[in-house]
């Protein structure tokens, strides 16, 4: 614990010095903004800005993704209560009270809550990476190639399979990155392999063109061909402020929403959807009453308290599995793989002995960005709101040439404005059929690594698979596997029987 204390004041010192302060505050303030307009997701945000890991050290760098990440957490539940138009998914619960309290001019009350209770959430959720993520590092850093490949697979295959509608679907588009990711010099006999005979394409695929193509472009084509200029009116102002009333309804909904959220994080179990929903059946269900009788007519605000809470502190989470473990749960923790490794960093179980300095000053610079969110949100709640007032063909024009700009300057290559769009129009179609982008960037950026070790374990089974078999935890991790893909299956074969 003492150690853990130690190397959390190191991470202080680092994150607390001027540039990395202010590289945090422009992440939080970033991230409010893309949470704040409708349609641009934090993935969207740090894909498209991932051109910059080629400029800024990689500390400062980490350090402005995670204030993007968890600033648009914020950001998301002001145009859920104003507009009831979510910016994210995880503000899809937030808008079915929060939005009704604005209609009851209680807007201001709805946007307190929304902002201390991301705070608190996040902040307790910080505090359980703080406590957790070294012991899961120290335990993980015990494996062997034959249960790493396992633990990779594990990700390949829940990815896939909770991330999307279909596991057909998801498996579909992990296989489209596991394939993008062959594509390139072999790790071990250094022989090009489906290259087509490009020069450019020795090295490999970029993973920042991917990112960006298959978030920033996708996401700008999509809205410009396909969504139709909607009118939003948006729900009056009122003082950002809680009564005594709202501070006894909110509280004990903060702690619940907390609880619920931080262990989802941990697990690849869908993002922030089930957690919020999960929360606000909770409150609920609680609720006994007037209180109960506003769900779903006034506006209750526990129905925002608790899915707040739950949703930030779910994302913190996340951070547990993609430091200890490397592996995402999210888009946003895929894309901030694809970034670490743009440093030559690998999350996973040596992070924290080899990249100890940047993983502390990471967690550290957590609470600083709590902290300056609670700062940012609640005083300056009017100027975000006049950021909706943007129009549309302008903020997705700019993600386009913002894109473009960041791919070229990376190689200053034609070849890989190209390849982006390429990839923009893949991802414009997947969208289009309803195929989750997540599994192909798990696939590209995990895909070669699984590959090295399971060729390293085949080698210590001496040329035989059932290595992985003789091993207990490699067994265990293939039996997980296996229930993550049959479970499902025999419980819908059930409900079917039933009905």
């Amino acid at each position: 614990m003492l150690d853990i204390w130690s190397q959390l004041l190191q991470g202080f010192a680092t994150a607390g010095t001027p540039v990395n302060l202010l590289w945090a505050f422009v992440g939080c303030a970033l991230g409010t903004a893309v949470g704040v307009l409708p349609g641009i997701g934090p993935a969207t945000a740090v894909a498209m800005l991932l051109p910059i890991t080629a400029q800024v050290e990689a500390t400062a760098s980490m350090i402005f993704f995670a204030g993007i990440y968890y600033g648009a957490m914020y950001g998301g539940s002001t145009t859920s209560i104003l507009l009831n138009t979510p910016g994210e998914t995880a503000s899809m619960v937030t808008a079915m009270e929060g939005n009704k309290m604005a209609k009851s001019g209680r807007a201001g009350a709805a946007l307190a809550t929304a902002a201390i209770g991301s705070f608190v959430a996040g902040t307790f959720a910080t505090i359980f990476v703080t406590l957790f993520a070294p012991i899961v590092a120290e335990y993980a850093v015990r494996l062997g190639p034959p249960e790493y490949f396992c633990l990779m697979l594990l990700a390949f295959i829940t990815v896939s399979a909770v991330l999307g509608q279909s596991t057909v679907r998801g498996l579909t588009a992990l296989f489209v990155g596991l394939a993008a990711g062959l594509i390139g010099m072999d790790q071990i006999t250094g022989q090009a392999r489906y290259t087509g005979n490009v020069p450019e394409l020795i090295d490999g695929v970029e993973i920042v063109l991917v990112a960006v193509g298959l978030f920033a472009v996708a996401e700008a084509l999509h809205a410009v061909l396909f969504e139709g200029r909607l009118v939003e009116s948006q729900n009056k102002m009122s003082r950002v402020s809680m009564t005594v009333s709202d501070w006894r309804r909110s509280i004990p909904a903060w702690l619940r929403g907390t609880a619920i959220g931080a262990p989802f994080g941990c697990i690849p179990a869908g993002g922030t959807e089930i957690p919020t929903f999960l929360s606000y059946a909770t409150e609920k269900k609680l609720a006994k009453g007037a209180n109960k009788a506003e769900f779903g007519n006034k506006g209750a605000i526990e129905g925002v308290a608790g899915p707040e809470a739950a949703n930030n502190a779910t994302v913190t989470t996340a951070l547990i599995p993609l430091l200890t473990l490397g592996i995402p749960v999210s888009n946003t923790t895929a894309i901030l793989m694809g970034a670490f490794q743009n440093y030559g960093i690998q999350p996973g179980p040596q992070l924290f002995t080899s990249s100890s300095a940047l993983v502390w000053a990471l967690i550290a610079s957590l609470y600083i960005g709590n902290v300056m969110l609670l700062v940012l949100n609640l005083p300056m709640i009017g100027l975000w709101v006049k950021l909706l007032r943007v129009p549309k063909p302008q903020l997705y024009a700019g993600i386009l040439i913002f894109a473009t700009v960041g791919a070229y300057g990376m190689r200053q290559s034609a070849f890989d404005l190209f390849l982006l769009y390429g990839i923009g129009i893949l991802g414009l179609v997947m969208r289009c059929f309803n195929f989750p982008t997540a599994p192909v960037v798990v696939g590209m950026i995990l895909g070669p690594l699984a590959e090295a070790q399971l060729r390293n374990a085949i080698s210590i089974g001496e040329g035989s698979a059932l290595v992985f078999l003789q091993r207990p935890m490699s067994l265990t991790l293939l039996l997980v596997v296996a229930s993550v893909l049959l479970v499902p299956y025999f419980l819908k074969r059930r409900q079917v029987t039933q009905v």
